[in-house]
């Protein structure tokens, strides 16, 4: 074959097998891009898992009131502080108590609160402090004072324990505050109430002073230390503001002989007398039962039956009745609700023996809207208080 023909045939040889090739190519090309790409529905693993969120239990409820043995109870006070905000010294202070207890039961504290801090968070910090030892709440009592003793300190903790062992054989008193002008006036009278039950200033417990002004009552406050070498000491002004009385020493002492009744109550000769309290309570019955605080809310009077009749259902969980008191405290936050306080209550105290008892104007109570508290010592009906 010339070659000017070869040539050609070649090109067109070699065209007809490079064509198919590259339709080919194009074909599958545009096959691809038409389809839809696949999109998998199965859940893709997370490179960390989600944390778990944490619910955090409600705070523990104290108990409305607790049963305690007479002849092994012990008090104590709080060291003020100034470190850290109340928080701090709440979780201090309590911790100190327990430490100094020594593993025994605290059964009723009661907190006196200075300054603008939360005073819900008492309760919650002592579920806090006691849930830490496992150790059953107390029932416990707060209220907002006018100031501590020591600049800074935001709160100050009474405490009432029962030992392991009897330290108070023949029982204890509790004496109503005495009111008068100045430490050392009430002072005077809680000496006398004191020798009319039998006692001297070495067998108080402890002593509470509120004062109108921690001021005025600076030469006062540096004699209880001397006056009274075993109690604990615990001095307090009621609201920021001045008020009457300008102080009101109440106090609990170890009985040096026991009284002929399980209950006593007496009204020495040279301090008032009164319908509604009586000065000196004698107790040496087996058990005692602490309540916690109750409030009331209004100053019609039915709304303060209705506190009382709360307190009331409160203690009788325990056996106990409002008509067998040792001991009643009662925190107003003005001293216009009082009168009304006193009639009322009459209907559910002893009318022919009514508690000793302290009655005074505080800054303010847990609950914004209170009007007053109250809490008590009540004696159980023996066969089954628990």
């Amino acid at each position: 074959m010339p070659r000017h023909r070869i040539v050609p045939a070649l090109l067109i040889l070699l065209l007809s097998l490079v064509l198919p090739v590259s339709a080919d190519k194009k074909k599958k090309n545009t096959d691809e891009e038409g389809m839809i790409p696949e999109v998998s529905t199965k859940p893709q693993k997370k490179k960390k898992e989600d944390e778990m969120t944490q619910t955090l239990p409600p705070p523990k409820e104290p108990p409305a009131a607790v049963v305690a043995e007479t002849d092994r109870l012990f008090f104590q006070v709080s060291p003020l502080s100034s470190k850290g905000l109340l928080s701090q010294q709440t979780r201090d202070a309590m911790r100190t108590l327990l430490r100094s207890s020594h593993g025994t039961n605290i059964v009723k504290l009661r907190a006196f609160v200075a300054g603008s801090g939360d005073m819900r968070r008492i309760q919650e910090i002592a579920g806090e402090v006691f849930g830490e030892k496992h150790l059953a709440l107390p029932a416990i009592s707060v209220v907002q004072a006018g100031a501590l003793p020591m600049e800074g300190a935001q709160v100050v903790i009474e405490s009432i324990g029962v030992d392991r062992r009897t330290i108070n054989p023949n029982g204890v008193a509790f004496v109503s505050g005495q009111a008068t002008d100045s430490i050392e006036q009430s002072l005077d009278r809680l000496k006398l109430a004191l020798q009319a039950g039998g006692m001297e200033s070495q067998d108080v417990l402890r002593v509470t002073c509120f004062v109108s002004s921690l001021e005025a009552s600076r030469s006062g406050r540096s004699a209880l230390d001397s006056i009274f070498p075993s109690a604990a000491i615990n001095v307090v002004q009621m609201q920021r503001l001045p008020v009457k009385p300008g102080s009101e020493c109440e106090g609990v002492a170890r009985l040096r002989s026991a009284p002929a009744n399980a209950v006593e109550f007496v009204n020495p000769n040279g301090l008032d007398r009164s319908p509604n309290y009586t000065q000196l309570t004698l107790v040496r019955a087996p058990k005692v039962v602490f309540s916690g605080t109750q409030l009331g809310f209004g100053s019609q009077d039915a709304d303060i039956k209705l506190a009382f009749e709360r307190l009331q259902r409160a203690i009788g969980g325990v056996n106990a009745k409002l008509d067998k008191l040792a001991m009643s405290h009662v925190y107003v936050t003005s001293m216009a609700i009082a009168d009304r306080i006193r009639q009322i209550r009459k209907n559910f105290y002893n009318a022919g023996n009514p508690p000793a008892s302290t009655m005074l104007p505080f800054e303010g109570l847990p609950s914004l809207d209170a009007s007053f508290g109250v809490d008590v010592v009540a004696i159980p009906e023996a066969a089954n208080a628990n």
